[in-house]
């Protein structure tokens, strides 16, 4: 797959969709041989090669991917960009799919459950899990980053080479194996081509309107970016009861999914913020950065309002950038926030994250959906 060719912030696709049944029992102890796309190295296409994954080891679960996204993240890993990449990986961080089986000392999960692999693990128990403030579990983070299982190896090899995990979940493969405190388990009846996106896009948006600005009812968003996260921001804005949501896009054909009022900055004759300002009578309440441009980020803080105005930064910069205001920005009462995963605590929420689709917000999450593929 050449990354280059598609839609570089919204594509979302179903890498691997059989609905199988979970592998028998007897397979439990014994590697599996399955495709998966590989990047052997960066800035080449994918390859779908043969692969071998070994059995999971103490608290580990081996799962049967059904459906994977691909993220804008996967494609930063590949481009060389990322300075965490390494190669040759399995990459993917946006799943769904079946316990296969479990290793020594697993309790929560069991074969033939429904689960979400996750990027962001929680395990209930290092300072970061018992701290409110945070949802960016340490445990397995070392490991994980060399794209290591928690014990320093590998599950992967592919012609007689060892192949790296990433982001702890490698979901471009039709078998992956995941610490145990990696795996959301949620509804079986929940539409896993679906609900994979909870693994990273939506709940990412989301949760910062919810969880990290706390956006309030009647309040004033802006939204840099409308692709999948920001549509999801668009999403949690609109469930806290905003008055006013402002969709920032280039794309005009992003201006009909859930926002108020849609601008194309580069249309404007004078700068976003002054604009913004002028519509808001004095800047909106919240503001949102979804692309990871440390200009647009700039632009989404100094158009807030100075009376208690939040802006957040949700998309990853590349590496090296630096952000940059004025101090006065800060002393006049505005604030820079930042947010990953949405601030969820993974294990916990994004099974009520599920639920809550599978309830009351369908209807725009199969908008976003639609809009995505």
């Amino acid at each position: 797959m050449d990354y280059k060719n598609e839609k570089s912030y919204a594509i979302k696709i179903i890498f691997f969709c059989s609905l199988r049944r979970p592998e028998p029992a007897e397979m439990a102890n014994q590697v599996i041989k399955c495709k998966a796309a590989v990047a052997w190295e960066a800035g080449k296409p994918l390859s779908i090669e043969e692969i071998e994954v070994a059995p999971p080891k103490a608290h580990e679960v081996r799962i049967k991917l059904i459906a994977t996204a691909v993220c804008h993240t996967d494609a930063y890993t590949l481009s060389g960009a990322d300075p965490e990449g390494c190669f040759p990986v399995i990459l993917g961080h946006e799943g769904a799919g079946i316990v296969e089986s479990v290793g020594e000392g697993v309790t929560k999960l069991k074969a033939g459950d429904t689960v979400i692999p996750l990027y962001i693990p929680q395990c209930g128990e290092c300072k970061f899990c018992l701290n409110p403030k945070t949802n960016l579990c340490q445990k397995i983070r070392v490991t994980q980053g060399k794209g290591l299982m928690p014990d320093g190896t590998s599950r992967f090899t592919c012609k007689g080479k060892t192949i790296l995990h990433y982001m702890g979940t490698s979901t471009f493969s039709e078998y992956t194996v995941v610490a145990d405190i990696s795996v959301a388990k949620i509804n079986p009846l929940a539409p896993l081509d679906k609900v994979c996106l909870l693994g990273c896009g939506i709940s990412t948006g989301y949760g910062a309107a919810v969880n990290t600005a706390k956006v309030e009812p009647g309040s004033v968003c802006a939204i840099f970016g409308l692709g999948g996260v920001g549509l999801a921001v668009i999403m949690g804005c609109k469930v806290a009861g905003a008055s006013r949501i402002i969709g920032v896009d280039i794309n005009k054909d992003k201006f009909s999914f859930g926002a108020t009022e849609c601008i194309n900055p580069q249309i404007l004759v004078n700068s976003i913020q002054e604009v913004l300002i002028e519509m808001t009578d004095g800047g909106v309440d919240y503001s949102f950065e979804c692309i990871g441009n440390v200009k647009v980020m700039r632009a989404a803080l100094e158009h807030v309002t100075r009376a208690g105005g939040v802006s957040v930064v949700v998309g990853v910069a590349a590496s090296g950038e630096k952000i940059a205001t004025r101090p006065f920005q800060l002393v006049t009462g505005r604030t820079w926030r930042g947010t990953a995963f949405g601030g969820w605590k993974s294990v916990e929420s994004v099974p009520k994250l599920v639920s809550e689709y599978m309830s009351k917000s369908k209807t725009l999450t199969d908008a976003f959906w639609k809009e995505s593929v």
